[in-house]
């Protein structure tokens, strides 16, 4: 990853898959009946689950595909796929099932603590964000490369707990049309890159493609 637009490629996918505006109206619901710190307090503890998910998946995530025997054209069809269904049900103003279901929203309403599940795990650090890591750290050719990737995955961080903080304030901004908006055009820009990791990964299973 020596080009400087591999890495902004990388921040707007993150942004875009954990789409932290779209997550605002679920944050909400679940958290409507705490008092203002412990929402401030759920939405600290949701980010520090969202980033260390992301951090350790950035180190770890590719030699766990090497031990299974997973290659990473493998991953980065399936990863694609998976993106690329994310990204179709949020044009079309939903949150995919793949990063949430009403069974998980039922299991939050009875939980010590939403941060885990569903917030930190999977509506932001799910299938998509996950994918998108593995691939990307794959790309990264040396240490100081992950490293800047790790310095991504903060400022996305950063970026979901500022939008929780101030979730009742951005609801009432934005409104439901508003923040449909924001996840529409999230999910045009996911699903361009849910093609290219498809592509991608097409290209590495029958290098014929290419000729």
């Amino acid at each position: 990853m020596n080009d400087w637009t591999e890495y902004l490629k990388f921040l707007v996918a993150l942004v875009s898959i954990a789409n932290p505006i779209g997550v605002i109206p679920v944050f909400i619901s679940l958290t409507s009946s705490e008092t203002l710190n412990e929402r401030r307090k759920i939405a600290l503890q949701t980010t520090l689950v969202f980033c260390s998910i992301l951090l350790v998946i950035l180190f770890v995530g590719e030699p766990l595909l090497a031990f299974f025997g997973i290659t990473i054209a493998s991953f980065k069809t399936a990863g694609g796929i998976i993106i690329l269904l994310m990204a179709i049900a949020m044009v079309h103003g939903h949150v995919s099932r793949a990063k949430h279901t009403k069974e998980e929203s039922l299991d939050a309403a009875d939980s010590d603590s939403v941060a885990i599940v569903p917030m930190g795990i999977p509506l932001l650090a799910g299938p998509g964000t996950i994918s998108t890591v593995i691939v990307s750290s794959h790309l990264a050719s040396s240490m100081g490369q992950k490293i800047i990737l790790g310095v991504e995955i903060v400022l996305v961080a950063l970026l979901v707990w500022l939008c929780l903080n101030a979730a009742p304030y951005i609801a009432r901004l934005l409104g439901k049309t508003g923040m449909n908006i924001v996840t529409r055009i999230m999910g045009l820009i996911l699903a361009a890159i849910g093609i290219e990791f498809i592509a991608n990964g097409l290209m590495g299973l029958f290098p014929g493609l290419t000729s």
